[in-house]
């Protein structure tokens, strides 16, 4: 069963990755391809829902590994975790209230919760040391508990989902290249 999740869990991790990616690339493509903005116009409509989303299914994850699959989590996931879960209750919120500026909220979390993966997964590939304070209150920030495909890892799917949210709620179609002729001044 843990197998099983941490497959579903990369995947759904990578195709956030590959949603994001698709969003970057229909803003650059805006306006010299007809339907680039109507793809991103539909999924920034929805930023609010798939925000809740993304951050609510790494949430259900990472508590998940640790409460049922039992894998301690590291200093550093701690703070992944302290960067995510607020970002679930906000988007909820925001869906309620119909607040469309939720956004505002929760990309300062997104962000510092993407520093904090960024890292994470630089120690995690061995680019970085493990520091010693990473190892005095739990397991090494440098053990990997699994690596599905190879490559995907607990800090690499949480780095993600941080982007994916940060792209959802800083990219717009709306105000520029919009559909109207530019008036000139008078």
């Amino acid at each position: 069963m843990v197998d099983a999740v941490q497959v579903v869990t990369a995947v759904l991790a990578l195709n956030a990755a590959a949603g994001s990616l698709l969003i970057v690339v229909a803003r650059v493509v805006d306006g010299r391809l007809p339907f680039a903005r109507s793809i991103g116009r539909a999924l920034i409509a929805r930023r609010v829902e798939l925000t809740l989303a993304v951050a609510s299914v790494a949430t259900a994850g990472s508590l998940y590994f640790s409460e049922v699959a039992e894998y301690i989590p590291c200093r550093l996931c701690w703070f992944q975790r302290i960067a995510m879960y607020p970002i679930a209750v906000i988007a909820l919120v925001g869906l309620l209230r119909h607040d469309r500026d939720a956004r505002w909220y929760v990309l300062p979390l997104a962000t510092i919760g993407a520093g904090v993966s960024s890292y994470h997964s630089m120690i995690e590939q061995g680019w970085l040391s493990d520091s010693e304070s990473c190892s005095l209150f739990g397991p090494s920030c440098a053990d990997v508990w699994f690596r599905t495909f190879g490559f995907m890892t607990l800090a690499l799917m949480a780095l993600a989902g941080f982007v994916s949210i940060i792209v959802l709620n800083t990219i717009s179609f709306d105000s520029a290249n919009t559909d109207q002729p530019r008036q000139e001044p008078t």
